[in-house]
């Protein structure tokens, strides 16, 4: 579905990210993705941070010029919206460890909380740049979740990054299922971690995505396309494929290092 909407509210999240609220009826399941634009403008992907009722909602880092665009919206601004697209979360696991860098915590967060009133119990690996930009902590506790947090300059929780306290859990506790989202590197530890311990992990992969219908090659990742075989992918998928975690592709489609 593909239509123009109005944003109805906005909250600004940290100095950098905030979430845009819009009417937007489909039915859509935590972890799939919407292409977003304002109009005149490019459409970038955008994970769902809000999946339930009629009302909508993304979390949006400011990253380039689109995404600073979209951020500049306020309630009342018109913002096209096309999907939902992609394959989400498998919701049966009872026990959860989800490790969030960053933005990531914005795929992972609906996701939990449809789980969560299934009964499903949530352990929260949170890390960020800085306190400032720690996202959705308050809304993880809220749900029940046992919070670790880690920044990378210290200024809240652990110094260093999230894998730390990711290694720590899983000598700690045990887990159906590890859920992941952020910097590739991030997701390739995560996946390497939870697999030395026989614990399955989930990736939700970001990546760029131009038609989101698999037509277009600009999300490919090895023989997979993003916007159809994920975002949302079993590690074990990803393990054997040389260009996760270590290439991406630019907006042309080229695969660059990094």
């Amino acid at each position: 579905m593909r239509e123009v909407v109005q944003v109805v509210a906005r909250v600004q999240e940290t100095p950098t990210i905030a979430t845009l609220r819009f009417p937007f009826a489909p039915v859509s399941v935590p972890g799939q993705f919407v292409m977003l634009w304002v109009p005149g403008d490019d459409e970038l992907p955008m994970s769902l941070s809000y999946t339930e009722g009629p009302s909508k909602g993304v979390t949006v880092k400011a990253v380039g010029d689109t995404s600073r665009r979209i951020l500049s919206l306020h309630p009342g601004d018109p913002v096209g919206v096309r999907g939902p697209y992609g394959r989400g979360f498998d919701l049966s696991a009872r026990h959860v460890l989800l490790v969030a860098g960053g933005s990531g915590a914005a795929s992972l967060a609906p996701a939990a909380e449809l789980a969560a009133r299934t009964g499903a119990r949530f352990t929260v690996a949170l890390g960020a740049t800085s306190v400032a930009e720690l996202l959705f902590a308050d809304r993880f506790r809220t749900m029940g979740a046992e919070v670790v947090v880690s920044t990378d300059d210290g200024s809240a929780g652990e110094r260093g990054f999230v894998t730390g306290p990711t290694a720590r859990l899983l000598d700690d506790q045990r887990f159906d299922a590890v859920w992941t989202c952020g910097p590739e590197v991030m997701m390739v530890k995560v996946g390497e971690l939870a697999k030395a311990r026989g614990v399955r992990a989930f990736c939700s992969v970001e990546r760029h995505m131009k038609c989101a219908l698999g037509l277009c090659d600009a999300c490919a990742l090895g023989p997979y396309h993003v916007c159809l075989d994920g975002p949302v992918f079993d590690a074990e998928r990803l393990f054997g494929e040389t260009e996760f975690g270590r290439f991406h592709r630019d907006s042309s489609g080229r695969r660059v290092p990094g």
